[in-house]
This record gives C-alpha cells, sequence and structure tokens, in this order.
C-alpha cells in the first residue's frame, strides 16, 4: 500500500449558480469575487442567499464562482435536516432525480426543480499529481485521520482534472466528526 500526505479542506454549504440564475437573481450586476478558493480559478462571491425547503431556511450561504452550466447547492446532512430534504450523497454535477429549493437574494427569488445534493468526499489531483501517485479519475480511495478522534474516510471519489491543485475535501459534519480545520493533513491509503 502506498501512502500520499494531503491537505484537508472544509466546505460548508454553498451554491454555483447558472448565469442565468446569478442574472435573475442579482440582475446583470453579476456576482463579485471575495476570495479565491484552494482550486485555480474557483472563488467566493461577496454575495450570499437564503436557502428556503419545506420545514425551514438557511441565510448568508455563500455563493462559489464562477457560473456554472447548472446551478447546483451543496450541502452537508444536518442542513438538510434543517430544511427537511431527503438528499443522497452524489458526486458534483449528478444531479438527476435530486430535489429542487427556494433560493432569494433580497427581494429576487427562484425556485430550482433539483441541484441540491450531499457532495460526495472527494480528492482533487492534477493529472501530474494522478500520474505520479498511481491514481485515475473516478478511483475510490481511503482517507486516514490520526489524532484524537481519528478514523478513516472510507468511499473518497479521487477527480482528476489538469487544473486541480491536490486537495481533500470533506463538508462540514464530516469535519466536525473527526476533529478536522481547513489546513489539517491527512494520508492517503493507495491500494497496489
Amino acid at each position: 500500500m502506498r501512502t500520499l500526505q494531503i491537505q484537508v479542506g472544509v466546505s460548508n454549504r454553498h451554491l454555483h449558480l447558472s448565469k442565468k440564475d446569478v442574472e435573475l437573481l442579482f440582475g446583470e450586476k453579476g456576482l463579485t469575487k471575495k476570495k479565491d478558493l484552494s482550486q485555480p480559478g474557483q472563488f467566493a462571491c461577496e454575495e450570499t442567499v437564503t436557502l428556503t425547503g419545506p420545514k425551514g431556511s438557511i441565510e448568508n450561504v455563500r455563493i462559489l464562482g464562477p457560473a456554472r452550466e447548472e446551478s447546483q447547492i451543496e450541502m452537508a446532512f444536518t442542513d438538510a435536516i434543517k430544511l427537511g430534504l431527503k438528499l443522497s450523497v452524489r458526486d458534483s454535477g449528478n444531479l438527476e432525480d435530486t430535489p429542487g429549493i427556494e433560493i432569494s437574494a433580497g427581494d429576487r427569488s427562484i425556485h430550482l426543480d433539483r441541484g441540491v445534493i450531499i457532495a460526495m468526499r472527494h480528492i482533487h489531483a492534477s493529472e501530474e499529481n494522478a500520474e505520479h501517485y498511481g491514481l485515475r479519475d473516478k478511483d475510490i480511495v481511503k482517507v486516514l485521520v490520526d489524532g484524537p478522534r481519528g478514523g478513516v474516510y472510507h468511499n473518497v471519489l479521487v477527480r482528476v482534472n489538469p487544473s486541480f491543485t491536490l486537495d481533500f475535501h470533506i463538508d462540514t459534519d464530516e469535519a466536525n466528526a473527526f476533529g478536522l480545520k481547513n489546513g489539517d493533513m491527512a494520508t492517503v491509503l493507495i491500494e497496489d
């Protein structure tokens, strides 16, 4: 078995909007970059929205840019419970048969018929990283975490793209369960 030390990135609930949905919610002004994220070209926006489901709302949900082909909302299980949504764990972009949600920004709102998921925990890797460590796109690996609440994450998806930077992404529920925060290190377990 080979190992790889990797930095942890904790993703709070967030959404990616299509260009059309950005215009419906914010007009021609569009989105304003607040700060760059760990993956090149990705950024957090100044703008936030309120998500409303059958049982409640969550305010100040951050939008991530740039705009996508289709709007997608990513949240943790605890967020889904608060909103009254039954969500499945999905790879980003796999939105078939997912529930929709109400999104509002000030006095503007839209309803999505689909697009709300719990993102599958995943590793971002460039093609160079993947080749170096013997990984392929869509591989499933394990990630070991040391420490007082340590353990092993099973079913971690590897996503390979030329623009990616090596990073391990989990949601806030997963991070809290293992006592992790942004920038902590973990060990990828790669079977030969």
